[in-house]
């Protein structure tokens, strides 16, 4: 298990119970917008910085009888996106994502529909490893999304291409399918169906099935009221990873 800070304000931790760092210097915060008109042009954007966190709680808990198979770690901070060139820059992210620009065209988005409607109801298309479903493109991997439908979309968004980029850098691993029964594996496109994500953070979800949903899925049934002005705007994630592990 892991948990995900996306936030606007650079060193809040909205998981740590809204802790806010003065590292003493200021990197810009992220910000997300609505519908405008700016040159002409519709501006619905957003950015966010985001922050990852070991967290191995059902190992803590022992309450399932094959804790064998639990990774055997400590809470930790493992990765914050604020002092990552990488993330703030869409150029210097393609040193990470080469391939985006065999998906920047009409046709490879327009494929994101069919993981929309998978991802949905009941699992996402790992072929099309390029989509993150309903939410958008997986590329570029970082914070800035160029369509802003709503916070909880966008936020979503930036938290599932953390969990890519994790991937893509060697720093998560594959633990689903056979590969892992042993040990886990190296898996630098990342599998979809892997993971689940359940919002914690303004507002917990806690039941139904969209409370913990596959990367892609909707958000337009669970997100009314989930984000709200000021005080709920910066998202708290906890992610949820499928394991198959063999003891003997």
């Amino acid at each position: 298990m892991r948990l995900i800070d996306v936030t606007t304000r650079p060193f809040c931790f909205p998981n740590l119970g809204g802790v806010k760092l003065d590292p003493g210097f200021n990197i810009g915060g992220g910000y997300a917008s609505g519908p405008s008109q700016i040159g002409g042009k519709g501006q619905s954007t957003a950015k966010y910085h985001v922050h990852y966190y070991i967290y191995p709680l059902l190992y803590w808990l022992e309450i399932l009888t094959d804790f064998i198979c639990f990774e055997q770690s400590s809470f930790d901070v493992a990765y914050i996106t604020e002092i990552d060139p990488l993330w703030q820059d869409d150029e210097l992210t393609t040193i990470l994502n080469p391939e985006a620009a065999i998906f920047a065209n009409p046709l490879a988005q327009a494929a994101c529909a069919a993981d929309c409607v998978a991802a949905t109801a009941k699992l996402p298309l790992d072929e099309l490893f390029w989509c993150s479903g309903c939410q958008g493109p997986m590329y570029p991997m970082n914070g800035n999304v160029g369509a802003n439908i709503g916070m909880k979309q966008s936020g979503r968004l930036a938290a599932e291409r953390m969990v890519y980029k994790m991937h893509r850098t060697g720093l998560a691993y594959g633990t689903m399918g056979s590969k892992g029964l042993c040990s886990k594996y190296l898996m630098p496109v990342l599998k979809k169906s892997q993971y689940r994500l359940q919002q914690v953070n303004p507002t917990p979800m806690v039941s139904g099935r969209e409370s913990c949903s596959p990367i892609g899925a909707t958000t337009i049934l669970p997100k009314s009221g989930q984000v709200y002005p000021v005080k709920g705007e910066d998202m708290g994630f906890l992610l949820w990873r499928k394991r198959n592990c063999c003891v003997f």
